[in-house]
């Protein structure tokens, strides 16, 4: 066997893959990640990298799989370059939405995770975890002045704003909490820490067993822990997504850093890491809260109640309490599901095909209905198609793409602009 080659599995090995690996079938809303072959290539130390045991990418997602760590602090620093534009940019473009954003004159609140979350998608951020177990995490956003901490505490979760003196509070019923009986019926409680290797590795891991090569690839010092490299890439042609590398802790087999890097080269789209770590139990103040004195307090009860009941901000973070379950009544068997979503295509290159019933960008804003600002920011972002679907407009990052059709069908996945051109001229 080649020292940088891929090898086949057995069906038997496969089989006891899929089942140590069962624990990452998290529930990701990310179109293409799908396909993996297991290469049995054993890790060889570069110079300068730990001198570490062989070790094949089989035993190593195994090794993550079995992985009992529930406890750590630590530091991550996670950038984010999708090429999208700035989230205040878009809400000042757009006008009015400004004003329905937490902390807006929609009344909102500053500290509430659905919003306060997103600006991990774009720039650089420091965060401060902390981990206890299932019932108890913390997750801090450090900025030059000011402090976002989102606490899950048993049954509670708060967060809070320092910059505003803001608190977003969410109770869920005891039988909510994760080991608990009955936990999966609800969605009230975040399943991990947001922004952490760990979580990125999980989705990326959520795939079956063809269209992707997988290897370990050398040995890393990450956060001063002795690392393995596992390097994952498609086969298939045409996907945006290059290459995902994971460092996994040699001891205890812990995802210490997680990388995407695009196929179209630059710098990395995601790249999150622990700078510092620690797998001693945190102390158990860590994931005490108590709102400072004169902080406004938004109970989640309170918003859905004013939100018509429909959950926005319930506690469960805007996604719904059956936000898994709708996904795979959607997406599961690659047919169209209730909403008019249907997968074209498999593996890495699988896109989502959604009929929105309604008239697309370019008719909008031929009758006039679409108002002129917001027309001018779509022209600013998008490109003009045409093809046997008629014409559109396609909306790129350097991940996912979206291609918007005036007949009202959207094409979305991590796929390039000619694989959604070519997706909307064969559905016809």
């Amino acid at each position: 066997m080649a020292p940088n080659g891929n090898a086949e599995t057995t069906e038997g090995t496969r089989t006891v893959r899929r089942r140590k690996a069962a624990r990452y079938a998290v529930p990701v809303a990310v179109a293409g990640v799908a396909g993996l072959t297991l290469g049995l290539v054993p890790a060889l130390a570069s110079a300068g990298d730990p001198d570490l045991p062989q070790i094949t990418a089989q035993q190593l997602i195994e090794k993550m799989a079995a992985s009992d760590t529930q406890q750590l602090s630590g530091t991550v620093k996670i950038s984010t370059d999708l090429g999208l534009p700035s989230f205040d940019g878009l809400a000042g473009a757009l006008g009015g939405a400004a004003k329905d954003a937490p902390g807006g004159s929609g009344g909102g609140s500053s500290a509430d995770p659905q919003a306060k979350l997103m600006q991990l998608a774009s720039g650089t951020h420091t965060l401060r975890v902390a981990a206890d177990g299932p019932d108890r995490q913390k997750v801090s956003l450090l900025d030059e002045a000011s402090e976002y901490s989102l606490i899950h505490n048993k049954d509670q979760v708060w967060a809070y704003d320092s910059a505003s003196n803001e608190v977003f509070h969410a109770k869920a019923p005891r039988d909510a909490v994760q080991g608990e009986p009955d936990g999966d019926k609800h969605r009230d409680l975040p399943e991990g820490i947001p922004g952490t290797p760990k979580e990125f590795a999980e989705q990326a891991l959520k795939a079956s067993e063809k269209d992707t090569s997988v290897t370990v690839d050398g040995t890393a010092q990450v956060a001063g822990r002795d690392a393995y490299q596992l390097l994952i890439k498609p086969k298939q042609s045409g996907s945006t997504v290059g290459e995902i590398r994971i460092a996994v802790d040699a001891k205890n087999g812990v995802p210490l850093k997680f990388t995407l890097s695009p196929s179209s080269g630059g710098k990395a789209a995601v790249d999150a890491g622990f700078t510092k770590v620690d797998f001693a139990r945190p102390a158990a103040g860590t994931f005490d809260f108590s709102p400072p004195k004169g902080a406004k307090v938004t109970e989640a009860d309170a918003l859905k109640d004013r939100e018509g009941g429909k959950g926005k901000n319930s506690g469960d973070f805007g996604l719904g309490k059956d936000f898994g379950k709708d996904l795979e009544k959607e997406f599961g068997k690659g047919g169209a599901g209730a909403g008019g979503v249907q997968v074209l295509g498999e593996g890495w290159t699988s896109i989502a095909r959604i009929d929105t019933g309604a008239p697309g960008v370019g008719a909008g804003a031929e009758k006039g209905e679409m108002p002129a600002q917001a027309q001018g920011l779509i022209d600013s972002l998008g490109d003009k198609v045409s093809g046997k679907f008629g014409e559109g407009r396609v909306f790129s990052t350097r991940l996912v793409n979206a291609l918007m059709t005036d007949d009202g069908k959207v094409y979305v996945g991590a796929v390039t602009k000619d694989a959604l051109v070519k997706a909307a001229n064969e559905a016809k």
